[in-house]
């Protein structure tokens, strides 16, 4: 569709389509809301392939999604080969090494006063530090292995989930910590019997959001250095080749798998909390 010539008719029908499905979502939120997502995702690709064909926007600026979609399919193995590449193999350890070293550290910060007022401020510093200057020491160090992924997505999800377990082993009723400590519980008693289970809404909250945070330092990682594959290294060569679809295909790739691996942590979230107030009724 490069320097495609305008097409008046795709815009007008794309904004009969949209307000059509508008005013079918209006009707619905009332009365049936579990599609209005789905109808609203399908409005925006409407109006989106609308105002593309119809505008002529050439396909380097921004390919309509019937494009993005040819190529997806077209590339099936490319993309499932950079998937396992980025994610499984960088984003989905780094994530699991990070996430449980951040909650061990925060037992630690938890059980000594000392390390509250020294390792919390470091954390902070550290957690401020650009990723685009992070990620290529780590592929210095590591090389351009799924380790140096894995070390940039440590780092970028250890202190977001850090302070979440921190604030969630602090949130335990202090009644009922006197309670536990009257009852002569030990320190490892009263973790896992109440400082634990009070910590756990706090503690899944920095797991989701260490999430995406997996995916975005494993793909940037890759800018710098990787293997001939990978979803990093394939949005930088098709950006320079100006491939703007195959680049918009990894995106929806990120994007689903982010949305899955969301959706699976909340899932386990449910099954752990489900006593937690914000899941009640849910079941």
């Amino acid at each position: 569709m490069t320097g495609a010539a305008a097409q008046p008719g795709w815009l007008w029908g794309a904004l009969a389509v949209w307000l059509a499905l508008w005013a079918l979502n209006a009707w619905l939120a009332r009365r049936m809301p579990w599609p209005v997502p789905a109808i609203f995702g399908i409005a925006v690709l409407v109006l989106w392939e609308g105002l593309v064909r119809g505008l002529g926007v050439p396909e380097v600026i921004l390919p309509a999604p019937s494009v993005v979609a040819a190529t997806f399919a077209a590339n099936l193995g490319v993309l499932w080969g950079d998937f396992v590449q980025t994610i499984l193999m960088g984003a989905v350890p780094g994530w699991l090494m990070g996430c449980g070293a951040a909650v061990a550290v925060a037992v630690a910060i938890d059980r000594s006063p000392f390390l509250t007022r020294g390792l919390l401020p470091v954390g902070n510093f550290v957690a401020a530090l650009p990723i685009v200057g992070i990620a290529p020491i780590m592929v210095t160090w590591f090389g351009f292995g799924w380790q140096s992924k894995a070390a940039v997505v440590f780092a970028m999800v250890f202190f977001p989930v850090l302070v979440n377990a921190v604030a969630g082993l602090q949130a335990a009723d202090r009644m009922q910590r006197d309670l536990m400590h009257t009852w002569a519980a030990s320190y490892g008693q009263g973790l896992v019997k109440l400082r634990l289970p009070a910590a756990m809404p706090f503690i899944f909250n920095g797991l989701k959001i260490a999430t995406t945070l997996a995916l975005i330092g494993a793909i940037v990682a890759e800018f710098f250095g990787s293997p001939t594959r990978g979803m990093g290294f394939r949005i930088s060569t098709a950006v320079g080749s100006l491939a703007l679809p195959m680049v918009w295909a990894q995106i929806v790739v990120a994007a689903l798998a982010g949305t899955i691996f969301f959706a699976l942590v909340g899932a386990v979230e449910r099954r752990i909390t489900f006593w937690h107030p914000s899941h009640r009724g849910r079941r």
